[in-house]
């Protein structure tokens, strides 16, 4: 199996289980109450499990050396990150997981072909070629077909 076969297959599992994590947050929610408290046991739990991974495969913490290097801004990730938990189990319970799922697919289709195109933030250039564009506004078609049935 080639190294891209294998990014792929990642990539893929990946997002098969945002819908999992999408459902199981929206019903903690039903238990806990508010989205953020369901956002911080998400990432509670998220953090617990990465210092396991780490400590089991003998991960060394960073040094604050290299962690001094870095600038303020690369530390946002994970408020984003955050924000993006939030929202999924603000947005679940009122439009469905289906919905919301494709709406953030969208937004992130969008939003990593403009990274992508300038190479912001670190990245490679890949050009926001006519292929990838149209790729993208399939993309938004489908939400649009998803978003099309009458909601509550």
């Amino acid at each position: 199996m080639s190294p891209r076969t294998i990014y792929l297959i990642a990539a893929l599992i990946g997002g098969a289980i945002l819908p999992v994590q999408v459902a199981l947050n929206t019903l903690l929610k039903s238990y806990v109450g508010q989205p953020m408290q369901v956002t911080f046991i998400s990432y509670l739990a998220g953090t617990i499990t990465s210092l396991i991974i780490c400590f089991f495969a003998h991960y060394p913490l960073p040094t604050l050396t290299s962690l001094s290097q870095t600038s303020w801004w690369m530390w946002i990730g994970g408020c984003l990150g955050t924000l993006y938990v939030w929202s999924t189990i603000f947005a679940t319970p009122k439009i469905g997981a289906a919905l919301t799922l494709a709406l953030t697919i969208a937004g992130q289709m969008i939003a990593a072909l403009f990274l992508d195109h300038f190479g912001l933030i670190g990245l490679n250039k890949y050009p926001a070629t006519s292929l990838r564009i149209t790729g993208t506004l399939f993309v938004i078609i489908g939400v649009s077909l998803v978003a099309a049935q009458k909601g509550r």
